[in-house]
């Protein structure tokens, strides 16, 4: 495995207000990694970063050797915690746009998960239910060949029948070369398809381990480990 994203002594200010403080992470390809923190904790602003969507304060942030920019934006794919799509557009529209901006963006993938999950790409975006939303974006995402995705709470809105297929559709739908940070409150739901994770608590990293480490050093789950770790912090 070799080294796919690289954050050095990260931080990041809103005026007065620290967001992130001296973050240090290294994501290595073929892992899954779990960003997991209170509300407040800095992920958002985090995920934001490396997608270059913000500026640091100070660090550095590298992907696959490069720092953040055009050639990182190639390779990276992300998916907001917010609908970002118009409403007028068909699923089938959105396809061919996405077809047409991203070169590694796989249409035979993105309509084979469409009929798994029973959507019609010839219905608009605005008559389909928030949930449906939900999971045309991610399909959206999952249907390049990144070789980082991003996803920012991708199960929040999807209702507890269709989690395990998304994260069943997350796993076997990226190379084994990429890797994958998730962004979640609903560790229990995810931790399953989890090899690390990252806990942020007020723009810190406390935690970075591998969960199989935990759960043997620790003898608990990663959920239970969180409740723990986060149970003395007012904003949890």
């Amino acid at each position: 495995m070799s080294e796919l994203l690289t954050v050095n002594a990260l931080s990041k200010a809103f005026g007065s207000k620290l967001v992130l403080d001296n973050i240090n992470l290294h994501l290595e390809s073929g892992r899954i990694y779990g960003l997991l923190g209170p509300n407040g904790s800095g992920k958002t602003t985090l995920i934001k970063l490396i997608n270059g969507l913000l500026t640091a304060s100070s660090g550095e942030i590298y992907v696959d050797g490069d720092k953040i920019g055009p050639s990182s934006k190639a390779i990276i794919s992300y998916l907001p915690d917010k609908l970002y799509f118009s409403e007028w557009m068909t699923v089938n529209m959105l396809i061919n746009y996405y077809s047409d901006f991203y070169d590694d963006f796989d249409k035979e993938r993105a309509y084979q998960m469409l009929n798994n999950l029973a959507i019609n790409p010839d219905d608009k975006l605005k008559i389909l239910s928030k949930g449906t939303k939900e999971k045309v974006q991610l399909i959206m995402v999952m249907s390049r060949h990144a070789k980082l995705y991003i996803l920012d709470e991708p199960i929040g809105g999807v209702d507890p029948a269709s989690r395990d297929y998304i994260l069943d559709t997350i796993l076997n739908n990226y190379d084994e070369n990429a890797s994958i940070l998730i962004s979640t409150h609903l560790i229990t739901d995810i931790e399953r398809i989890l090899d690390e994770v990252i806990f942020l608590q007020n723009g810190r990293t406390v935690l970075s381990a591998a969960v199989d480490d935990i759960r043997a050093r620790e003898g608990k789950s990663v959920d239970e480990l969180f409740r723990e770790v986060f149970r003395c912090f007012p904003h949890y």
